[in-house]
């Protein structure tokens, strides 16, 4: 069944258009050099003792455990395009693996990389330990565990390190204590640190941690109730269903959150009790989202320098500062405007005019008829974008104030702020995603990984690959 098709079989018929298209040379050379430059990111700034990522390059930093999570499904797309052999996708997942199955948990403030399973949010580059104060984070251990087991499924040989990287996949996953994190029971919280204890907020509306409730579904040693994933749902209406820009879906103001669990699990015909109700998938949701986000650069309600329908993506992302400056829009309004570094951006959410290439390039196996023209866009219009690893993590052509101290980034004479950074968290769904559209190659994967096929079912799951 083709893509059409599986997409009208499994998602109800009120569904935006999927145009023909076809790939012209420009755009198949602009995709393969993308990816390259995009997994090499990876592959060369991951240590390859530990398999520590880091947050972002080339300013050093410490190591994000997301990171290391889409690294590890990096790998993988590397063997199927031919970047890097199996044999040496293997050793550098295997020594990930082990690195994080060693590293010391325990409830103290120092000297541990985590507790009752999890691992902090951020870790040192050398020792893989707690990187300061930081959190213990619920969703960002999802996507390490989700990049672990795109491993298991992949390395599925007969090989003995193949082997050994499935049962410790198996380890760190069931190493997990995903009920201790149900402090305000049966939702899951955000994090916990030894200082504060449990952040008083937990995962509700639709977001990134649909992944953290699958997970925790399917887990074969410490799962969390069924109720767990109605409570998830049952939050939607008040927080996230509604209208935006021409388009009735769950939202979520940043990109990021219609894309990260996406880049696991194919979405496509299998629906839950709430979609099903609404004649939709989560693919679809997404496929709206996207559409949205171009409709808002269209529209540019805030007068900001360089949206329009082919400049577009709103995203968490670097930032030029934190400063409130004299803006002139589009419009020849002058007027103060709050600038920002890093934040979640999105749709009438700290939007500073700062846009992100990973924003729109991670919707590529969703709206690839929108995408990959934003793509190249970005690039045509706006070249100090691009670097050897593909493209910085963000830009701002509103922001041209040279008096004003960075936090990153520089100012491009005429054309206004970019970063030189790239971060770990952004290549890794953007990478991820043209994986997907082109090959599928993590989701046919993902397929075969009964955890993520028990949390699924587990979460009312029905329909599609699934039956």
């Amino acid at each position: 069944m083709n893509r059409r098709a599986l997409l009208l079989a499994g998602a109800g018929s009120a569904l935006l258009p999927l145009p023909a298209r076809s790939a012209d040379s420009g755009e198949t050379a602009f995709l393969a050099d993308l990816e390259r430059r995009t997994f090499d990111f990876f592959w060369e700034t991951t240590d390859a003792k530990t398999g520590l990522a880091p947050d972002r390059w080339p300013t050093p930093s410490f190591a994000s455990i997301a990171a290391v999570g889409f690294a590890l499904s990096a790998y993988p797309i590397g063997v199927a395009r031919g970047y890097v052999t199996r044999a040496q996708a293997r050793e550098r997942t295997l020594a990930t693996l082990r690195f994080f199955a060693g590293l010391p948990q325990g409830p103290g403030p120092a000297g541990v990389a985590g507790h009752k399973g999890f691992f902090y949010h951020f870790l040192d580059m050398k020792t893989g330990l707690r990187f300061a104060r930081c959190e213990l984070s619920t969703v960002d251990t999802a996507l390490l565990l989700m990049g672990a087991l795109h491993a298991q499924s992949f390395f599925d040989g007969a090989h003995a390190d193949e082997a050994a990287i499935r049962t410790l996949a198996d380890e760190l996953y069931g190493r997990v204590d995903w009920a201790w994190a149900q402090v305000r029971p049966p939702a899951i919280s955000h994090g916990w640190t030894p200082e504060q204890g449990f952040i008083p907020s937990d995962w509700k509306g639709y977001n990134e941690a649909m992944m953290v409730y699958l997970l925790a579904l399917g887990s074969p040693t410490r799962p969390v109730g069924p109720e767990a994933y109605g409570a998830w749902t049952s939050t939607y209406d008040a927080h996230s269903w509604g209208e935006s820009h021409g388009q009735t879906f769950l939202r979520f103001p940043p990109l990021f959150g219609h894309q990260f669990t996406h880049c696991w699990v194919d979405f496509r015909g299998i629906r839950d009790e709430y979609m099903r109700a609404k004649g939709l998938d989560y693919f679809e949701n997404s496929r709206r989202a996207t559409y949205a986000q171009q409709a808002y650069a269209r529209a540019n309600p805030l007068g900001w320098q360089g949206y329009d329908a082919e400049v577009w993506g709103i995203s968490a992302s670097d930032g030029p500062a934190d400063v409130t400056l004299p803006y002139r829009t589009t419009t020849g309004r002058t007027e103060p405007r709050r600038f920002i570094s890093y934040a979640g951006r999105g749709m009438g959410l700290y939007d500073d005019g700062t846009l992100a290439p990973y924003a729109a390039g991670a919707s590529i196996a969703f709206a690839p008829e929108i995408v990959i023209p934003a793509l190249r866009a970005i690039k045509a219009r706006h070249p100090h974008t691009w670097g050897r690893y593909g493209f910085f993590d963000a830009f701002n052509p509103s922001f041209t104030d040279t008096g004003v101290k960075l936090l990153h980034g520089r100012i491009e004479p005429g054309r206004g702020w970019v970063d030189v950074d790239l971060l770990g968290i952004d290549q890794g769904p953007l990478l991820a995603m043209m994986g997907n559209h082109r090959g599928e190659l993590i989701w046919q994967v993902m397929r075969r990984n009964a955890h993520l096929v028990r949390g699924l079912k587990r979460a009312g799951f029905t329909g599609g690959w699934l039956a």
